[in-house]
Order: structure tokens, then C-alpha cells, then sequence
């Protein structure tokens, strides 16, 4: 056994400590310490004992080496938030882990068991910024179409515009190298979530007749490739004296009348009467 350092906890805890929080992803004040104990070779009670009862002795230990024990959030929440600005501010290329690790303030090593890699990361990104959670709590209310459409197109936007702005940021990678990295990233991450929600969504919509029956991806475009566009645009619009942009409201109603358009199925005149019935998007 080591001799204690200035706070009298033992060299050994205090590695034992370090190495577990690594290896775990988490900060040191949210390591159990039967985890500690197992890491130095000792039972709980030898190390509650050796740390005069209470937690804090090792906490100081560790703060004495330079490292802060606890009081930040976990590495996956800064993670995510540090990867998103990188993203945001600089393109996909930027997060890598290593740029993470270090905006993070946290080991390489870390992120690995927090996600698993560099796409679990990602994925964790994308989840958290990307308009899909918002579109996939109003899919599962149930409305009628041209509301669901509605509310749709208002979630997508308001969404992607947001701050940082991710999704925008890939968009504009894929549009300049379309088989570039971005793209290959994207369509790992982006095209299974769009078809596990969305997707399912439309498909039911052709099913009950509601839609018109059209390949899947030409309906998704549709309906998705108006919102890209927009959101990428209006930034560079906004700065031109001369164009008159309307509301983001005002937007989003003119897209979804634009989609109900386009892939609505129109009623049948009923017999005898000249008129047609139901959509009135025709």
C-alpha cells in the first residue's frame, strides 16, 4: 500500500478510482464504490473504512490530480452537445472523436463505451436534433390527413431551425459531394429512421386510400424535399433586401397544401351530383 497523499487517501484508491471512471464513461462522483473497490482489490467496507466513512476524502484526492470528480454532466450529455456544435458550426468532418473528446473534456476512450464508436455518437446527435422524435409523437396521435400534414410540416421546420443546426449542416455537405462520407453517413442513420416512422406512416396512407399509390421514396420527397430545401434557403433569403419572405407559419401552410396536392386522393363525385366531396385539395 501506498503512502496517502495530502488528503489521506491512498495513491492506489485514488488510480483505482481514475481507471474505473474511464472505463465506464462516467465522472468519478458517479462511480458506485463497490466499482472502486473491485478495481483496487478490495472489499467495500475496506474502502469506506480507508476513506474515513464518507466519499468526499476521494473526491479531493481526485481533484487534487487535476481532475474534476463530479458536478458536470455525464459524458454522453456533453458529448452529444459538444459533437452537435461541432457539426453545427463546422460540418460533419469536425466531430470526430478525438474533437469531441476534447470539447467534451473527456477520453477518447470514454466515448467508445458511452456509444460503442463514432456512429453511436451520431446516431445520439442526430436523435436529439433532428426533427423525427417531434414528427413521431404526431404521427401516433392519429388526426386526419391534411392536419397531420399540417403539423408535420410545422414540426419539420421549426425543428431545423433550431440552433445548432444540424441536419441543415449535412444537407449542405450531401448537395457538394453526394458520395462523400456525409452521404454514407446518412443514409446509415437518416433513411432507416425516416422509413421506420414516417415510411410506415405513408404506407398506411396509400393502404387505406387516402394517398395516391406512388413508390414510396417519391412520396417521401414530396413531402420531406420541399422542407430541406426551404430550410437551407431561407437563411441566404433572408439576407436579400429585395425578397419578401412570408411567415414560417405562412410557409408551412403553402408546403402542405403544395403536398395534399400533389399525393391526395381525390373523392368521387357521389350519383347524381356534379360535385365532388371530402378533400379539398383538388
Amino acid at each position: 500500500m501506498s503512502e496517502p497523499d495530502e488528503v489521506g487517501v491512498p495513491d492506489e484508491i485514488a488510480q483505482a478510482a481514475l481507471r474505473t471512471a474511464e472505463r465506464l464513461g462516467k465522472d468519478v462522483a458517479d462511480v458506485p464504490l463497490v466499482a472502486i473497490a473491485q478495481e483496487a482489490g478490495i472489499s467495500r467496507s475496506t474502502l469506506l473504512r480507508r476513506l474515513g466513512g464518507t466519499r468526499g476524502p476521494l473526491d479531493d484526492a481526485v481533484r487534487a490530480r487535476g481532475v474534476d470528480p463530479g458536478g458536470r454532466p455525464p459524458v454522453r450529455e456533453r458529448a452529444v452537445v459538444a459533437a452537435a456544435r461541432l457539426i453545427g458550426e463546422h460540418g460533419l468532418a469536425a466531430a470526430t472523436l478525438e474533437s469531441v473528446a476534447a470539447a467534451a473534456g473527456c477520453s477518447v476512450h470514454s466515448l467508445y463505451a458511452a456509444f460503442g464508436g463514432r456512429d453511436g455518437l451520431l446516431g445520439a446527435v442526430f436523435e436529439r436534433h433532428s426533427p423525427f422524435p417531434d414528427l413521431d409523437r404526431i404521427l401516433e396521435r392519429g388526426d386526419d390527413l391534411e392536419t397531420t400534414v399540417h403539423a408535420l410540416y410545422r414540426a419539420s421546420l421549426q425543428a431545423l431551425g433550431r440552433e445548432p443546426r444540424i441536419l441543415p449542416a449535412l444537407l449542405a455537405d450531401v448537395f457538394a459531394r453526394p458520395q462523400g462520407p456525409t452521404a454514407h453517413t446518412l443514409r446509415r442513420l437518416v433513411v432507416p429512421r425516416v422509413l421506420a416512422g414516417l415510411g410506415d406512416w405513408l404506407r398506411k396512407q396509400i393502404a387505406a386510400g387516402r394517398i395516391r399509390d406512388l413508390p414510396l421514396p417519391l412520396v417521401v420527397q414530396q413531402l420531406l424535399g420541399p422542407v430541406a430545401l426551404h430550410v437551407l434557403m431561407r437563411p441566404v433569403l433572408e439576407s436579400v433586401p429585395e425578397v419578401d419572405l412570408p411567415s414560417t407559419e405562412d410557409s408551412c401552410a403553402v408546403l402542405a397544401d403544395n403536398f395534399l396536392r400533389a399525393v391526395a386522393v381525390r373523392a368521387r363525385p357521389e350519383a347524381g351530383d356534379g360535385r365532388t366531396h371530402g378533400s379539398p385539395h383538388e
